[in-house]
């Protein structure tokens, strides 16, 4: 069963599903067929309002989830905020300071290292007085386009390079509904540690009944290689 805020979060524009690319029919089938199955018929929000309506659902969703799983730890979830703001990425507060103040260091080394990830989730470790520990940056993106999938691995390969301690859990949310979107992210060398979709029993009983071969295997393949979950195995999977 998906998340509960899902059933909120999709619907159709129209006739057409909110999370499908219009101009592609694979995925607008695919996208119609996943809203058949959770029983959708009702129109979307606002489609200027999916994205932040996305975050929103993913932040509540662990900030329920989480203490309920481990009350061990005292879970801090955030939409938004720099990654600045934890103890791992402390140096690059003022790290920016020096290259916001050097114009010449401002051209070489530019900014891009300053990552605000869609959902943060940390803990208090230790003295009180220090900035917490980043647990598990969340990039949410209610659809995949090819810009999106490299801002997604470049926050990804950031976040690795300029750790100073443990590397947080790196992983991507989405409703979108096409499988080779999906691999696009899925495929690479471990700049997200996985993908989770919002609701992926669904789209693979959609898959399955209307995607053409190629989406079939694409699907298959990122599922049964570990690159692609539900999301409601993300809690289960940052607490282990």
């Amino acid at each position: 069963m998906a998340a509960p805020f899902v059933l909120d979060l999709l619907g159709f524009v129209g006739d057409k599903p909110n999370t499908a690319d219009i101009a592609n029919h694979g995925s607008t089938d695919i996208a119609r067929g996943v809203l058949e199955v959770l029983g959708i018929s009702h129109q979307a929000p606002n489609a200027q309002t999916a994205g932040m309506n996305l975050e929103d659902g993913v932040k509540e969703y662990l900030a329920a989830e989480l203490p309920r799983l481990d009350q061990r730890r005292p879970w801090e979830v955030r939409r938004g905020g720099a990654i600045s703001e934890f103890r791992q990425y402390a140096h690059l507060a003022r790290l920016n300071e020096l290259v916001g103040a050097d114009p010449t260091l401002k051209v070489e080394l530019g900014q891009d290292y300053m990552i605000s990830p869609d959902v943060t989730v940390g803990f208090m470790h230790g003295d009180v007085f220090q900035r917490p520990i980043l647990h598990a940056a969340v990039s949410c993106k209610f659809s995949i386009r090819s810009d999106r999938v490299q801002n997604i691995r470049h926050e990804g390969v950031s976040m690795i390079r300029h750790r100073r301690g443990r590397q947080p859990h790196i992983v991507t949310v989405t409703s979108e509904p096409q499988p080779s979107r999906l691999a696009a992210i899925c495929r690479g060398t471990g700049e997200v540690d996985a993908v989770y979709h919002v609701c992926l029993p669904e789209l693979e009983e959609a898959v399955a009944g209307v995607g053409n071969e190629l989406q079939q295997e694409a699907l298959g393949e990122i599922v049964s290689q570990d690159r692609l979950y539900d999301l409601t195995e993300l809690p289960d999977h940052l607490t282990v």
